[in-house]
């Protein structure tokens, strides 16, 4: 009998050990974390119901291997594909407050432009962060932050690794190169003044880490409108037009039929390239791969 007692003890004791190891390899927050916003969030437990409708953050959440506790996403949410087996919560400027609250998350990852879906998670005590990076630095901070919220920092900051290494090789390939004039075209159905992309946008970083010069760096915010007397007189040696599922916003050959864009040295030399909107406009994982095109669109000589 004292010898079982003594068995049973020390299991205990193992057990003990054994949950206070497990525990100290594996931290789970409690902790408080500041977003993207300002805001001071505090997690007392990991959460385990998770809803994303920015798409850049549901590729996140994926990478990360969170796809199990991803609930909820957004219709625009389609990489990778097993997000669009999940759970619609709307769209990605409007999602619907009943769709999220029906899901029951532990916690719900946005933007801050979206206001009205703050106000609203925020009237329902809904935990929320805000994931809004101005550039290839702030994405991978953004995911550092995501990896401690969610209690996978190790294979956060092996993704971060991963990624750093590939930005650096780009840069340091580009580095001392002759930087060529780019103009990013975003939307031209008036092509006498497109919308580019301007300071303080994922784009613009992307161009200067890629050794190229954004024309669009001079405009007074990320998302802004050129003239064409300004995109003349900068005439760029580069013109970039993202797609969508293969197809330019706008055809490369409307520049090249139009009378004033003819004479920029981009158009009459044929340097109009495109380049896939997800990998240069969503902050996710992707960015660096969006980095890698942009600077094979920017340096052909360099990657080759």
């Amino acid at each position: 009998m004292k010898r079982i007692r003594i068995a049973t003890a020390v299991l205990i004791i193992l057990s003990w050990l054994l949950t206070w190891f497990v525990g100290c390899g594996h931290p789970s927050p409690p902790g408080s974390f500041t977003d993207d916003s300002g805001r001071v969030i505090t997690i007392d437990k990991t959460p385990e119901r998770l809803i994303s409708h920015v798409p850049g953050i549901t590729e996140i959440l994926f990478a990360l291997g969170l796809g199990g506790k991803v609930v909820g996403v957004s219709t625009y949410c389609d990489y990778p594909p097993e997000a669009q087996l999940k759970a619609k919560v709307g769209g990605f400027w409007n999602p619907t407050i009943e769709n999220i609250v029906a899901l029951s998350p532990d916690l719900v990852f946005t933007m801050g432009s979206n206001k009205p879906l703050m106000t609203a998670l925020d009237a329902l005590k809904i935990t929320y962060i805000v994931l809004q990076p101005k550039d290839i630095e702030g994405v991978l901070r953004d995911i550092e932050l995501v990896g401690k919220v969610t209690n996978t920092a190790e294979t956060a900051e092996k993704l971060i690794r991963d990624m750093q290494e590939r930005i650096l090789h780009v840069a340091d390939r580009v580095k001392g190169a002759r930087r060529p004039k780019v103009f990013y075209i975003i939307e031209a159905e008036n092509l006498n003044s497109p919308w580019t992309a301007g300071p303080g946008s994922f784009i613009d970083s992307l161009i200067s880490t890629a050794g190229g010069e954004n024309i669009g760096a001079k405009a007074q915010a990320p998302w802004s409108q050129f003239s064409i007397e300004e995109i003349v007189n900068s005439d760029p040696d580069i013109i970039i037009i993202p797609t969508k599922h293969g197809t330019a916003f706008t055809a490369p050959e409307a520049f090249k039929e139009h009378p004033i864009w003819q004479k920029i040295t981009a158009v009459r030399l044929g340097r109009i390239f495109t380049i896939d909107d997800d990998l240069t406009s969503r902050y996710g994982p992707r960015i660096a791969l969006g980095l890698e095109e942009m600077a094979r669109i920017i340096h052909p000589e360099l990657f080759k």
